[in-house]
């Protein structure tokens, strides 16, 4: 579902074919989940151009995270950025999601690597989590302790506790899991963060034990421009439970609403909601709709 035989990816500054690349069976990020990767998107923009959203941020927080674990990173992002297009163009995808990775060599040890590879693979997928608002569960699992990883980045191996989350709320006939963190507040979902509304303000966890997404900036940028007030703080889950609306957001999600947390009801429904608007906003934003109408409106 991911490739067949004419599919081709970018593997350190070679492009391949995605069913002739090899990896070491020996190597770290196999063994341990020490690794760094990023979830990207690019679209079919309303001119027909592909264009990949957000491309600068997405790489430079690759090599953040990869900063962050010490896995060497000698990559130009320029570089990279061009060889995604060029992986795009190959594999004839404009609404695709990208997945870099840097990965580890060799080495069952835990001595400090002196070099890393880098995988660039893109393939075609749907919001990761559908189109219908959500039946989410508050999870049994918490992100991790913020002092025991760096939380800040993009790590192979924290996804365990994202897949365990997920598995479980499937497991128990809802959509998807809401997770909190070690002192009890909400945090995020297992591969999206959370805004809620109440009394017209948006709020979301703030910095600290999630991982301040893209996407969640971009919420937040355009909140800003169309003057909806948002928030930043610990919220607590009966906060949650009163609330009005509420989404998930993040690169595979994009934006979706949540019908229901814990089988309570949010009040609104989600056509007359913040997030509604801020779903739209957002599409509009990623396909470049909105500078295609000022275009129109200046000619």
């Amino acid at each position: 579902m991911y490739y067949n035989d004419n599919t081709f990816i970018f593997l350190n500054g070679e492009i391949v074919k995605a069913s002739e690349a090899k990896t070491d069976l020996y190597g770290q990020t196999l063994h341990y989940g020490y690794g760094v990767f990023e979830g990207i998107r690019s679209y079919k923009t309303s001119e027909g151009k592909t264009k990949i959203f957000k491309e600068v941020a997405h790489f430079d927080r690759l090599k953040n995270s990869a900063d962050a674990l010490n896995l060497p990173y000698n990559w130009d992002n320029d570089d990279l950025i061009k060889a995604t297009y060029e992986i795009l163009k190959l594999n004839d995808l404009q609404d695709a999601y990208i997945r870099p990775l840097v990965y580890a060599p060799a080495n069952m040890s835990f001595v400090r690597n002196s070099e890393s590879f880098i995988a660039i693979e893109a393939w075609e997928m749907k919001p990761f989590l559908g189109d219908e608002l959500l039946s989410v569960m508050t999870s049994s699992f918490e992100r991790p302790n913020p002092k025991g990883f760096k939380i800040e980045a993009k790590a192979t191996g924290h996804y365990v506790n994202s897949i365990l989350a997920s598995q479980e709320a499937k497991a128990k006939g809802y959509d998807e899991a809401l997770l909190k963190d070690m002192k009890g507040f909400v945090a995020e979902a297992p591969g999206a963060n959370f805004f809620v509304e109440k009394n017209n303000v948006l709020y979301t966890p703030q910095a600290g034990n999630i991982l301040p997404g893209i996407t969640r900036a971009t919420i937040l940028e355009i909140c800003n421009r169309l003057g909806i007030h948002t928030v930043e703080k610990n919220i607590t889950l009966a906060e949650v439970h009163g609330a009005d609306s509420a989404f998930f957001c993040g690169t595979a999600a994009e934006v979706i609403g949540i019908a229901s947390l814990d089988k309570i009801l949010f009040r609104k429904e989600w056509k007359d909601s913040l997030g509604r608007v801020i779903q739209k906003e957002y599409k509009n934003l990623v396909t470049e709709k909105q500078k295609q109408q000022k275009l129109e409106t200046v000619s």
